[in-house]
C-alpha cells in the first residue's frame, strides 16, 4: 500500500455496489464489515481465477480506512494479484466511491487491504496451484 492517495484504481475491476441505507452502522456511515465483505468477495476473484477453483480467505493484512462511504455512493472495487506461494495468493484489493448524485464527480479510494486466500480440494483441504511448485 501506498501513503499518498491514487487518483487512478490499480488492479482489475471486480465488482460494484451502491451503499444503502440499510449498511450504516448506528452513526448513519456505511459500516465498515459491510464494506470488508464486499472487497473479500471480490478479491476472490483473480484468486479464484488464478487457482482454477476453490479458495478461502485465511487473513488480511494492512487494512485501511481512508475516507468514509455514505448511503448512495457508488462503490467500485479493484484487484490485483500481488504473489503466489504453492498453496496462496496475496491479492491487493481497492475500494473507490464516486458519489451517484454528482454524475461528473471523480472517483476517491476509500479502503484498501492485501487479503491472502489458500486453494482447496474438496476436503477443504489445502491444494497447490496450478503451475506452482510442490
Amino acid at each position: 500500500m501506498t501513503d499518498a492517495l491514487p487518483t487512478l484504481p490499480q488492479g482489475q475491476p471486480v465488482g460494484r455496489v451502491i451503499a444503502m441505507p440499510a449498511d450504516t452502522n448506528p452513526e448513519g456511515d456505511i459500516f465498515g464489515g459491510w464494506l470488508l465483505a464486499h472487497m473479500d468477495l471480490a478479491g476472490a476473484t483473480p484468486a479464484f481465477e488464478l487457482a482454477r477453483g476453490r479458495c478461502v480467505t485465511i487473513a488480511l493484512d494492512g487494512m485501511v480506512f481512508h475516507q468514509p462511504v455514505a448511503v448512495g455512493d457508488e462503490v467500485s472495487i479493484y484487484a490485483r494479484v500481488l504473489k503466489t506461494g504453492r498453496t496462496s495468493i496475496r491479492v491487493h484489493v481497492e475500494a473507490w466511491k464516486r458519489p451517484r448524485d454528482h454524475a461528473q464527480a471523480a472517483s476517491v479510494r476509500v479502503t484498501e487491504g492485501i487479503f491472502t486466500y489458500v486453494a482447496i480440494d474438496d476436503d477443504r483441504k489445502p491444494r497447490t496451484l496450478p503451475g506452482a511448485a510442490g
